[in-house]
């Protein structure tokens, strides 16, 4: 008898257990499907080689082998343009709609990676080759040509109708942080001389999930005259709008203006106390900030017409502007 309740307690404590087991499972299988990010920032550099000088009178990082992510980076002070040392130039950042890069050099322009899918790309970009995202791939491509411009939303300075970048800059450290629904990249420029003024600059880029939009936060240590951003010009429509309130406001521009080529929407989303001036530079759309020591937040985006399910008229791209005016004329922020 007493055996037979032993063996009925053992099976009972074995159902329970399974149970419970086959419960937990489950609880953590719907978590991982609750929590999958739709957003990405990395900044990858190259291992294995060594820095030579290159035939275009720079130091080059020769024989790197593979790259390595890092979430901390002090910018070494043999880096420049094409020096193969960062995995596309820079840092890059993404949400399950569109990428961006940043040249983490003294160009200092915002790139767009244009995506034919909702999946994170960004670690694949790059490691087959330094030209092979300019390129189609089957997840997008490279698709804005910067040029000389600040191409979308990055930063530089305007003196006397002179564009300064960031060609001397003492020391530069970018970081990177990332959350089941947001990404962010942190860059501190010390020492950045243009003209006969130097100062640091802070900037954090974020971006959140099921958004083509980034937020760009600047802040420097001097307040001082010419701080700009802009839209690279490749002669297409040019828009322009306040909001209802006459607090905010947007420059746009709309057209094939890919590398494709095919068509590209492009925005900035600024706050009209904080700004001077709106203006056409040389190789820009540009808007001028006020001079001043406290943070400065604007917003950028790229529009590009083969996203799944696109924005893939003019049309349809302004009452995307209008929409997102209006979300700022409302709650001050861009959700």
């Amino acid at each position: 008898m007493k055996t037979i309740k032993l063996i009925t307690i053992i099976f009972s404590v074995a159902i329970f257990t399974a149970c419970k087991s086959e419960k937990k499972e489950k609880i953590i299988n719907t978590t991982e499907v609750v929590s999958s990010p739709k957003t990405y920032a990395e900044i990858s550099i190259a291992e294995g080689g060594k820095w030579i000088d290159g035939e275009r009178g720079h130091k080059e990082y020769d024989g790197g082998t593979s790259f390595k992510n890092v979430t901390e980076l002090r910018v070494p002070d043999n880096h420049t343009d094409h020096t193969w040392y960062l995995r596309y130039e820079g840092p890059g950042w993404e949400s399950n709609k569109v990428g961006y890069r940043l040249y983490l050099d003294w160009r200092n322009a915002i790139d767009i990676f244009g995506k034919k899918t909702d999946s994170l790309i960004l670690s694949k970009v790059g490691q087959d080759g330094f030209d092979s995202y300019h390129e189609p791939q089957s997840w997008g491509q490279d698709i804005l040509k910067v040029g000389k411009g600040l191409g979308i939303g990055s930063i530089g300075r305007l003196v006397d109708s002179e564009m300064f970048h960031f060609k001397q800059v003492d020391s530069t450290f970018a970081s990177i942080e990332n959350s089941s629904d947001n990404s962010k990249i942190t860059i501190n420029y010390k020492g950045w001389k243009t003209a006969s003024d130097k100062i640091d600059l802070k900037s954090i880029l974020s971006i959140n999930s099921d958004s083509r939009i980034t937020k760009h936060i600047i802040q420097t240590s001097i307040a001082i005259n010419g701080i700009v951003t802009g839209i690279v010009d490749h002669n297409v429509k040019y828009f322009s709008k306040e909001s209802a309130n006459k607090k905010w406001a947007y420059i746009a521009t709309y057209g094939v203006q890919t590398l494709v080529p095919d068509k590209l929407g492009m925005a900035i989303f600024y706050e009209i106390e904080n700004t001077l001036d709106t203006k056409k530079g040389e190789d820009d759309y540009l808007i001028e900030f006020k001079p001043t020591t406290e943070p400065i937040a604007f917003y950028f985006l790229g529009a590009w017409e083969q996203e799944p399910n696109g924005i893939k008229t003019e049309n349809d791209f302004l009452i995307y502007l209008n929409e997102k005016l209006s979300e700022l004329n409302t709650n001050n922020t861009i959700e």
